[in-house]
C-alpha cells in the first residue's frame, strides 16, 4: 500500500520520514515517490494493504544499479492477538524501460535474482539501509499499527 496512506499516526509518518532519509543520505540523488501505486482499481486489487511501498527514482538510468527506480516494500504481517502489525522484511526491486530487472529480499536470503543485479558495491549499500530500516521499526513493537 502506499506510504502515503500508511502514515497514520505522527509516530509512523515519522518512521516512514525516517526510512525516506536512509535512503536519500545513503543515494543522494534518488527522488522519492509516497504513492508509487496507480489510484485505479485493477491496480488496487493488486496491492497489498499489510505493505508500506515506496518508490525511489534515479535522475536517469543508474549504471551501478543497472534500474531507474526502486520498488521498497516493507512487509507487515498482522497479528491476530493484538491487532498490531510488525514489520517482517523488506523487498526491493529494480526497474527500468523493460520492467524488474531484479529483486533483493530480507525475507529469503539476502541475495539479488534477476536478469541483473546491482554492483556489488552499491548492493552492500542498499543492504545497510534495508538492515537499518528493519532496526527502526523494530525498536518499537506497536511502530506499524
Amino acid at each position: 500500500m502506499n506510504a502515503a496512506e500508511q502514515a497514520n499516526s505522527i509516530e509512523f509518518a515519522s518512521k516512514i520520514a525516517t526510512v525516506v532519509g536512509l535512503f536519500k543520505g545513503e543515494f543522494p540523488d534518488l527522488r522519492v515517490d509516497l504513492k508509487p501505486w496507480a489510484n485505479d482499481r485493477e491496480t488496487r486489487d493488486l496491492v497489498d494493504p499489510d505493505s508500506i511501498d515506496l518508490g525511489f527514482h534515479f535522475p536517469g538510468v543508474s549504471r551501478l544499479f543497472r534500474c531507474r527506480s526502486l520498488l521498497v516494500q516493507i512487509r507487515l504481517h498482522p497479528d491476530p492477538d493484538t491487532e498490531e502489525r510488525r514489520v517482517i522484511g523488506l523487498e526491493v526491486a529494480g526497474f527500468d524501460h523493460r520492467g524488474k530487472q531484479w529483486t533483493l529480499s530480507t525475507i529469503d536470503n539476502w541475495a539479488f535474482s534477476g536478469s541483473l543485479s546491482p554492483d556489488p558495491t552499491c548492493g552492500e549499500r542498499l543492504k545497510q539501509c534495508c538492515r537499518q530500516t528493519l532496526a527502526l521499526f523494530s525498536n518499537s513493537p506497536d511502530a506499524a499499527q
